[in-house]
């Protein structure tokens, strides 16, 4: 486990811009005041919106079979089958 460096509220006021681009970097901080730990400063976690095709290759090679009947029947069971006309009122 790594140590979060500790920032005091002064510094975070002082070199925020700093401070900020080091998060954005994916650096986290532990906040200080009066020598007391009082929060954390951690970056976002951003979900991924794109998988490289070789990434998503290499996951699908490992991935189970399906059994296509049982999808199929999976589907029917949940799936309202009935064809509604928007116009029939």
């Amino acid at each position: 486990m790594t140590v979060q460096p500790e920032i005091t509220q002064r510094d975070l006021r002082s070199r925020s811009r700093e401070i900020m681009n080091a998060v954005e970097a994916g650096q986290s901080f532990t906040v200080t005041r009066d020598g007391h730990q009082i929060g954390e400063l951690i970056p976002i976690r951003r979900r991924r919106r794109f998988v490289p095709r070789e990434e998503f290759a290499a996951m699908s090679r490992t991935a189970p079979d399906i059994a296509l009947d049982a999808f199929r029947a999976d589907q029917n069971a949940t799936a309202d089958q009935e064809l509604d006309d928007p116009y029939a009122r």
